[in-house]
């Protein structure tokens, strides 16, 4: 995995790396739903009953700002498990750059959240300290935090910060 989370005063945040941003995507897609289950869920989860389908979330603000896309797609896998009872597994991603916005179209695997334990719940994805870059080669992220990482490019980085 390449997600890993750090702390806030009250909330919690996660740095995620991709080899691209539509990978970025899908690791912090990992991340986020890792962090949310219970330890007995996480062993559970495989022996589950998987839907497939394809997922697309869109932005709606010029392509360069893949940071509004990253924030709709995190809020749309919240969406998913609590409104209509999907909780994501994992996927592909694909981004689709249009002149009006960019689309992440995902095939994804899903089982029923109602199946599903939770350790906490994330309240909301927040912009507070939020970060998505692209990280040339060459060029390192170094990490504010012990516990996580620093990152070499080339690849994608975000830091997003979750309200729980």
């Amino acid at each position: 995995m390449s997600a890993w989370l750090w702390p806030t005063t009250a909330d919690v945040g996660m740095r995620v790396f991709g080899k691209n941003y539509a990978s970025l995507l899908a690791e912090a897609a990992n991340g986020m739903q890792t962090y949310l289950l219970s330890e007995a869920s996480a062993k559970n989860l495989n022996g589950c009953v998987r839907k497939t389908g394809e997922w697309r979330v869109r932005s709606e603000h010029r392509p360069e700002d893949q940071e509004f896309l990253f924030l709709a797609w995190l809020d749309e896998l919240l969406y998913r498990a609590e409104v209509l009872g999907q909780w994501y597994v994992d996927g592909q991603v694909h981004v689709l750059q249009q002149p009006d916005g960019l689309t992440a179209v995902a095939q994804v695997s899903f089982v029923d959240a109602a199946l599903v334990e939770r350790e906490i719940e994330i309240k909301a994805v927040t912009t507070h300290q939020l970060t998505v870059a692209e990280v040339q080669p060459g060029e390192v992220v170094p990490s504010p935090w012990e516990d996580v990482p620093s990152f070499d490019g080339p690849g994608w980085y975000a830091d997003v910060v979750f309200d729980i």
